[in-house]
């Protein structure tokens, strides 16, 4: 594994996120104990190293800012697994992941549904990115473009309880290994298409324009499905995100030049690509309450040899912006039903704030915080 680098953070007390009671029956797919009004201890590993991040600079740290918060959560307040937020529909709490892979080449902008997602995936493809669209609490009418999916998707994705994985194909091996897996396999373009209701669109060429709807691809969940366990934990309501004040991030993904910029009268993070406002087709500019940059490995494909594959098992850097704050740490997963385990440089459980999250899988040295 790659050398840590770490920075002092502000130290913040441990808390567990609170998860929707259902969650419970999703079995091993969770590595981390869940719990609705009692306290638990989730372990943590890895080591960290000191040396200074992003270009160099060590931003100061912050003071006064801790959170307060113990290891509880809110006793009669069942929580979205995967955004932390209060639930307000049960039937929606109950239903399992939906992952669509959403195509991320400039003729295929602006995407449609990625403002819905509760969690997002960047990955690395062939000189350029492709997104993991993870949806629960909101459905994505329409969702696209629907593009391919990649060998490195069964182990990132694995943690999410047995999910319809929406996809249009892949080479021979790509599809062995999808079809091999634990996923709920919906190709829009073959077993999912009547369902899913999927169409090419007119206003973009082929195959930057095949769309499908969300509430579609819902349906295709098998009998007795179950909901994905809790991927992070969060902050208590009223709570302060701890770390060093920061405006935001430049990740230098391959082929994007990402930019997140801290918004702070709506709270959350604006998205640019190589210098662009990046925007959903019908919700506007691209944002997400939280940003967590894994730093991992990518080794070359053994399928696809000019295709990348993201390391997603074993331990690495991580970043989380949440609140106009970065906390820097390390990321550990010991398996792919496991969901990472954050942990900051003080040892504490990284917090994020309840919310939609962005998660970009960035190659090392590549995430440079922004001063605030």
């Amino acid at each position: 594994m790659h050398r840590e680098r770490t920075v002092k953070t502000t130290k913040i007390t441990s808390m567990l996120f609170a998860a929707v009671a259902l969650v419970a029956c999703g079995g091993s797919a969770s590595s981390a104990p869940t719990t609705i009004g009692t306290a638990t201890t989730i372990p943590t590993t890895g080591s960290q190293q000191g040396t200074t991040i992003g270009n160099g600079t060590t931003p100061a740290t912050s003071a006064g800012t801790a959170s307060t918060s113990t290891a509880t959560t809110i006793p009669g307040t069942p929580m979205m697994p995967l955004t932390g937020l209060p639930i307000k529909d049960p039937a929606l709490a109950a239903r399992p992941a939906l992952v669509v892979k959403i195509d991320n080449h400039p003729d295929a902008r602006p995407q449609s549904g990625l403002n819905r997602a509760d969690i997002v995936f960047e990955e690395n493809v062939e000189q350029l990115t492709r997104f993991a669209a993870v949806f629960q609490s909101q459905t994505p009418d329409p969702v696209g473009p629907i593009r391919s999916g990649r060998e490195q998707d069964v182990q990132l994705l694995g943690s999410l309880n047995k999910p319809i994985f929406a996809w249009s194909g892949g080479n021979a091996g790509v599809t062995a290994a999808i079809n091999g897996s634990d996923f709920v396999v919906a190709n829009v373009q073959t077993n999912a298409r009547q369902a899913s209701k999927s169409y090419r669109s007119k206003d973009r060429g082929v195959p930057h324009n095949l769309y499908a709807q969300g509430s579609g691809l819902f349906t295709m969940a098998p009998a007795g499905a179950t909901p994905p366990p809790p991927q992070f934990q969060y902050l208590k309501a009223g709570d302060q995100a701890a770390g060093a004040p920061s405006s935001g991030a430049d990740v230098q993904m391959d082929g994007v030049k990402v930019r997140w910029t801290y918004e702070t009268k709506s709270g959350t993070y604006l998205r640019f690509q190589s210098g662009k406002a990046h925007n959903d087709a019908a919700l506007g500019q691209v944002n997400s309450t939280n940003v967590v940059v894994l730093v991992v490995d990518y080794v070359q494909s053994k399928i696809y040899a000019p295709s990348p594959i993201a390391q997603t098992l074993g331990t690495g850097e991580v970043y989380l912006f949440t609140g106009g704050k970065v906390v820097h740490g390390t990321w550990t997963r010991k398996d792919r039903l496991n969901a990472f385990t954050l942990t900051a440089d003080d040892g504490t459980p990284m917090l994020l704030t309840p919310g939609r999250t962005w998660v970009e899988l960035a190659r090392v040295n590549s995430t440079t915080p922004s001063p605030a």
